[in-house]
């Protein structure tokens, strides 16, 4: 085999892993919901959902690669001390800010609500979460090979649940696809690409690029741009398999709009598995999530208290780690409907100016190494990003609703994108007079 080329086979494995570093509970909850909203224009904002998830995901690797190894090296292109404060940003949100406590408010609304019933509360909420946290931190301490061998069969399992789920509602339909609600109505394929941000592959990206280097570094591929096809290859082949799970999800959710009404993805998975597949189903279905949401809590966990004990050696491992896990445990217990509430527009503040700085990594070498054009785009974006965020969370942009009217696309949520290249060019003629 000639150096440097990896085989189908070898491209495949490294796909599967992508794959199952992208997919767990988390993307099983929202492209339900957003087939739910969607109706009749699930499709389209599957497609949005899709973009912004694995697209993203696989740019956002890509990106880390043309510039370095780490998600360090991609703040850097502003300067060291705003690596630290980016880093800390996404391993903040990825972690205790929002995917950590999703994985226990997920785990016990679809693992552990539908049999409770009625009898489900705010303390068996707070019970369970404290045995799911305590269990995410003995683990934590003491690594198992247990947790890898659970990992490897989990995602397996959670495939077969939702290809079983998706034929039985083919052939036995939960309800009728009925009209698009809010958004979804006008512009369905870019809402789907707001919503694809909640999934937060684009940031895990980021922090995981290490570990796709370093497989495909351990299949003899040293080459840079041999490393950085390869990623995008098998990204591609790992979003094309996403993409296809989430319209399965998203159909079935799609068939409950005509008829039911739920309030967040988890709930709906566990009602339609029911009445699809009964209570052996869901049961099935709840155990395999619950799992899923263990181990990737453990992950979250241990990346997060790993990251902040190397960047700050007087915070140790174990105080992190337990810090991460209480602020988790009780974040956990706002429940998955009004977390999803409040973090979506800190999300779209976020994002945008992220996903500019991820571009314009791959120009870096055009560019060059002066932070102006990279800080000013990444500050322009931001600045928009606040006002979508705003209009995202409902709250009047008073005087600056005109303004931003004029701004191009930002009534599609994409507004920060002429910001940004103007910021860009700005800096570029900054860095130019300086040089």
């Amino acid at each position: 085999m000639k150096k440097d080329t990896l085989s189908i086979g070898r491209i495949i494995s490294v796909s599967l892993m992508l794959f199952a570093m992208f997919f767990g509970a988390g993307n099983m909850i929202f492209p339900p919901m957003l087939g739910h909203l969607g109706g009749e224009n699930f499709l389209q904002a599957t497609l949005g959902f899709v973009v912004t998830d694995a697209g993203l995901s696989v740019l956002g690797i890509a990106a880390i690669i043309f510039v370095g190894t780490k998600i360090d090296d991609l703040g850097k292109l502003i300067g060291p001390k705003f690596a630290i404060f980016l880093s800390m940003l996404i391993y903040l949100l990825i972690g205790p800010f929002f995917a950590m406590p999703r994985t226990g408010t997920v785990s016990y609304e679809m693992a552990i609500v539908p049999f409770l019933g009625d009898s489900a509360s705010l303390l068996t909420s707070v019970i369970f979460t404290a045995v799911f946290f305590g269990l995410t931190y003995v683990l934590c301490l003491n690594p198992s090979k247990l947790v890898d061998i659970v990992g490897k069969i989990l995602t397996p399992v959670l495939l077969l649940s939702i290809a079983v789920i998706f034929v039985v509602s083919i052939v036995n339909p939960v309800g009728t696809i009925g009209a698009a609600q809010g958004d979804y109505a006008s512009i369905p394929f870019f809402k789907g690409m707001v919503e694809g941000y909640l999934a937060l592959d684009g940031f895990a990206s980021l922090a995981f690029a290490i570990v796709v280097i370093n497989a495909i570094k351990n299949l003899d591929v040293e080459e840079p741009k041999d490393i950085a096809k390869y990623t995008l290859v098998s990204g591609i082949f790992a979003g094309i398999a996403l993409g296809v799970v989430y319209l399965a999800l998203s159909f079935v959710g799609a068939q409950t709009s005509g008829t039911m009404a739920f309030e967040n993805g988890g709930q709906l998975l566990a009602d339609v598995t029911y009445r699809l597949l009964g209570n052996g189903g869901r049961m099935v279905l709840g155990v395999a999530v619950l799992l899923a949401c263990l181990t990737t809590s453990i992950g979250l966990a241990t990346s997060f208290a790993d990251y902040v004990h190397e960047t700050f050696p007087k915070y140790s491992y174990k105080a992190v780690l337990t810090a991460v896990c209480l602020f988790s445990f009780a974040v956990s217990n706002v429940g998955l409907t009004l977390m999803i509430t409040f973090t979506l527009p800190a999300l779209v503040m976020v994002y945008p100016p992220v996903i500019t700085l991820v571009l314009m990594a791959f120009m870096h070498k055009k560019i060059g190494s002066h932070p102006a054009p990279y800080g000013l785009a990444f500050l322009f974006a931001f600045i928009i990003g606040i006002f979508d965020g705003l209009k995202t969370a409902g709250i009047s942009l008073g005087a600056f609703a005109g303004i931003m009217e004029m701004v191009p696309f930002f009534n599609l949520g994409l507004g920060w994108i002429v910001p940004a290249i103007v910021g860009a060019l700005i800096g570029l003629v900054i860095a130019k007079a300086k040089k």
